[in-house]
């Protein structure tokens, strides 16, 4: 879920200090797209390892004073050894510390890339050590240690502890009492350049980052693209830091843990160079649970509701007289019934036929499968890997929207599978707060064409797709889209109507016009619109609408089952949300929030149209959707309070401001 990297220079080396220095920053920078919200380095020389780490992204650290005189008084040790860490915050709140990374625990140093699932029952076997910080990591580092004072070796230490712990896990460590390196990963996410002879080594989490570090940092005379190598799945290796003697290990096979490992006569000394937070505590702030939800918020919804049931619907489907551009026949049926295509559904021998012109015998990756945490593309992700026996790199987008029930389904799998994934971080500070302008002007005058500008944030997607099939030579993605999915009343809202085969992406020329001419419009008659997040969004439209869509959508060729989600739980225990007994949507922390505003104004959510469609394709029949969808429309207060907390605004005064909005249905008859 992070970027980690880390640069190794033996006395002999060809690295003098200042080009070890800028090396060293490249790395940095090149990390950050994994991670913005902190950064952090451990550098260990002849007798100490030097922490030092701040809540900013890598690009601010690095021109900071304080780390330009650590890397002045430590930079010129030799053999020099540093691990470096750009985070994406999954848990434990940045402004802490001791939770960013490097962590220090019982004389070990890590970094850690990657979401441990099961730490409380990881605590459970440690009786000599106690949680102390909030961050998966820590838990790996008490293990290790307590095993190593258990008698056991450090290699059979790390087999198991990796043969218990569930999730994904690439880590970097340094030892207080070993001069050592060691590298370890579950899903492949390590990539290593190694030159012996002149005594470098280097390694990061995705091979492109060693290759634009070599191609655009003038390390030719080193490492040429050749040299690049995988440190592949359930597999590790321990660098010598005297000698660089380099050995790996299976995280699987005993038989790989013989070599002996020395310990240091005198232990290094770990020094954590604390210094004042850059930051402002206002631009973070912390998510509260379980939610109390004033009496009059509730009573609204509850009369809302009350009327929507009230409303006229299609005899054949469940959409409501609310739905934009909605007609009904002589019979009671609507025309989006009357207009529908069922899916063609492509078989599973077609797909493979598609899949002969990528596959690489090689044992490489052969294609990039979209992994947004829901059901769907994790059941992808598995078929892929399991059922079609691709070997797959995972990508996921995180704008900041991401839910943390996502990242660590995201990481079970991955983990499970040995699947590597590569993680586009945005800045997601800067994001919650373009989306916390759009939300309050929005509040101003509610208009229902305009809630698709909550989530422009997170349409760039499909450019770093792009960019990444290119950075990683894989001609394939994989995206899993349910066709039913279709919401046409987001663009119905806009007054567009789509064609039949149309996806809200592909708008003919003509729509995409009218919908931009819509928000131009509705951002004149709210200024509020016009504030800094508006270049954000007009890149967010471009990407979206212009970019290129090309990719493999695995659900025109197998069909879709809400089953599949039993087998996610069962496999790899796949985690649903507390507040719904929806698989759907989960893993987004905007569908909560705008679903809510759909039903109050408009009577309706992205339920309805999902029910609908399948009753289309004749997987459910009428009444057992609408038991489903009463269910379903439910507020899940505590995802909305999560929302409001996350882009810092009140709960209660903005459900209110929305109760108050116009409807399209009367409340009082």
């Amino acid at each position: 879920m992070c970027g980690i990297f880390g640069l190794v220079a033996k006395d002999n080396s060809a690295f003098p200090p200042k080009r070890f220095e800028n090396t060293l920053n490249r790395l940095f920078t090149l990390s950050e797209t994994r991670g913005k919200e902190s950064a952090g380095l451990a550098l260990q020389g002849n007798h100490s390892i030097e922490v030092f780490k701040q809540p900013v992204t890598a690009s601010k650290m690095i021109r900071s004073k304080d780390y330009r005189n650590l890397l002045a008084t430590s930079g010129s040790q030799r053999p020099l050894a540093v691990i470096g860490h750009s985070r994406l915050v999954t848990d434990g709140i940045q402004l802490v510390h001791e939770n960013n990374q490097p962590v220090i625990k019982q004389g070990i140093v890590g970094v850690h890339n990657g979401i441990i699932v099961n730490t409380s029952e990881l605590w459970v076997q440690i009786p000599t050590s106690q949680k102390e910080f909030d961050i998966d990591t820590e838990v790996i580092l008490a293990l290790i240690r307590f095993s190593l004072q258990q008698g056991k070796t450090l290699i059979d230490s790390i087999q198991n502890i990796y043969h218990q712990l569930e999730g994904n896990a690439s880590l970097a460590l340094f030892f207080e009492d070993y001069h050592y390196l060691l590298l370890v990963t579950n899903n492949g996410s390590v990539y290593i350049c190694f030159n012996k002879s002149k005594g470098i080594f280097v390694f990061a989490s995705e091979k492109y980052i060693l290759k634009t570090l070599i191609k655009k940092h003038k390390l030719q005379d080193i490492f040429t693209q050749e040299d690049i190598f995988q440190l592949k799945s359930n597999s590790g290796c321990l660098l010598d830091l005297s000698s660089l003697d380099f050995k790996r290990f299976s995280l699987t096979d005993q038989n790989t843990s013989s070599f002996s490992i020395l310990k240091q006569e005198n232990n290094f000394q770990i020094v954590d160079h604390v210094v004042k937070s850059p930051i402002e505590t206002s631009n973070i702030t912390p998510r509260k649970k379980h939610v109390l939800i004033p009496q009059d918020i509730k009573e609204h919804f509850q009369k809302c509701d009350e009327r929507v049931a009230l409303l006229k619907r299609c005899k054949r489907c469940i959409l409501p007289e609310t739905m934009p551009l909605i007609t009904f026949d002589e019979e009671g049926v609507c025309s989006y019934c009357n207009e529908y295509v069922k899916a063609k559904i492509l078989g599973k021998d077609r797909l493979l036929e598609e899949l002969d012109k990528y596959r690489r015998e090689t044992g490489q990756a052969d294609c990039i499968v979209s992994l947004s945490g829901g059901r769907d593309s994790c059941y992808s992700l598995h078929y892929v890997k399991r059922e079609l026996k691709l070997n797959p790199i995972a990508f996921t987008y995180d704008w900041g929207m991401v839910t943390d029930l996502a990242r660590r389904n995201q990481s079970r799998l991955c983990g499970k599978l040995g699947v590597e994934h590569i993680i586009v971080s945005a800045d997601i500070t800067k994001k919650r707060k373009f989306i916390r302008k759009n939300v309050l002007a929005w509040l101003k005058r509610p208009d229902l064409g305009i809630i698709p500008l909550f989530m422009a944030g997170d349409k760039q997607y499909f450019h770093y797709a792009n960019v990444l099939k290119k950075q990683t030579d894989i001609r394939l993605l994989i995206m899993g889209e349910n066709a039913f999915e279709k919401t046409n009343f987001k663009t119905g809202f806009c007054n567009i109507k789509e064609n039949k085969d149309e996806l809200a992406y592909s708008l003919t020329f003509l729509n995409k016009c009218k919908m931009a001419l819509y928000y131009a419009k509705e951002f004149l008659l709210n200024p509020s619109y016009l504030n800094s997040s508006l270049f954000d969004s007009a890149w967010a439209f471009v990407a979206y609408y212009f970019d290129s869509h090309e990719y493999l959508n695995l659900y025109r060729y197998i069909p879709w089952d809400e089953s599949q989600a039993e087998l996610l739980k069962k496999e790899y225990k796949w985690e649903i949300a507390e507040d719904t007994e929806s698989t759907w949507r989960i893993g987004d922390g905007t569908a909560p929030f705008y679903n809510y505003i759909y039903y109050v104004m408009a009577g309706f959510t992205e339920n309805d149209t999902f029910r609908s469609n399948q009753i289309r394709e004749g997987v459910m029949d009428r009444e057992r959707a609408l038991d489903l969808v009463r269910e379903e429309n439910k507020p899940r207060y505590e995802s909305i309070g999560w929302y409001c907390d996350t882009i810092a605004i009140d709960r209660n005064k903005t459900l209110r401001a929305i109760n108050s909005a116009p409807k399209l249905y009367l409340l009082d008859p």
